[in-house]
């Protein structure tokens, strides 16, 4: 089949932290600061949050599918920490600030770049207020055809329903699709419900790969 789309993963991908990597790697290096604010020890804010998110779950509320409101996850967040107003939202702040990242720039371009000879979209694994918090940042709105958040839909990676809804949303058959994302998983995943998938390793080979896919059905 003639690709008509390319699918791009965000968190990893278009936001990475300075010099590279996924901004969760840097969430254990944020919990540490605010330890000795709160005065708990090394380690125990990550397990009190640990903690806190399995209750949660166990109620059937969970950010990453939209089963929990920003609302209730500061909530949760100030009986499990004791933090008072103005520490939580700080706190968020900060959560948000290293969610985000920085924008990659070089692959952002090139994604724009594609349009309008093919159809883009966006795939995330993404929190609750996520939508609204990268478009007041990067406007990834203008960049891609379609956006598609787990906790807008109540399905994540890897489960194939997300890779049904994003192809059925952009018109496009799974193999006239190709996929991108750091994680192997979900490499996996989308290969095995037939879209074309690159495991992301930097923009250059990101790019040189879509590029050789893309250049290999127009000879």
């Amino acid at each position: 089949m003639t690709v008509r789309a390319v699918v791009f993963d965000i968190g990893g991908v278009l936001e990475q932290m300075p010099g590279g990597g996924e901004p969760s790697l840097a969430f254990p290096q944020m919990l540490a600061q605010w330890e000795p604010r709160l005065r708990l020890q090394p380690g125990e804010l990550r397990q009190r949050l640990r903690e806190m998110d399995e209750r949660l779950r166990s109620g059937g509320k969970e950010g990453a599918l939209g089963t929990c409101s920003e609302e209730e996850w500061q909530r949760a967040l100030c009986e499990a920490t004791g933090m008072d107003q103005v520490q939580v939202d700080a706190f968020v702040r900060d959560f948000w600030d290293v969610y985000l990242g920085e924008l990659n720039v070089e692959l952002a371009t090139y994604v724009a770049g594609l349009r309008p000879r093919y159809h883009t979209a966006l795939l995330s694994n993404s929190f609750v207020g996520a939508r609204r918090r990268e478009q007041e940042r990067y406007q990834f709105a203008a960049m891609a055809d379609l956006i598609v958040y787990s906790h807008e839909e109540g399905i994540a990676k890897p489960d194939a329903r997300i890779f049904a809804l994003t192809c059925a949303r952009l018109g496009v058959q799974p193999g006239e699709a190709i996929f991108v994302d750091d994680a192997e998983p979900h490499i996996a995943a989308a290969r095995a419900y037939g879209m074309h998938a690159i495991l992301f390793s930097n923009s250059q080979q990101a790019i040189a790969e879509i590029e050789a896919r893309l250049q290999a059905q127009a000879v």
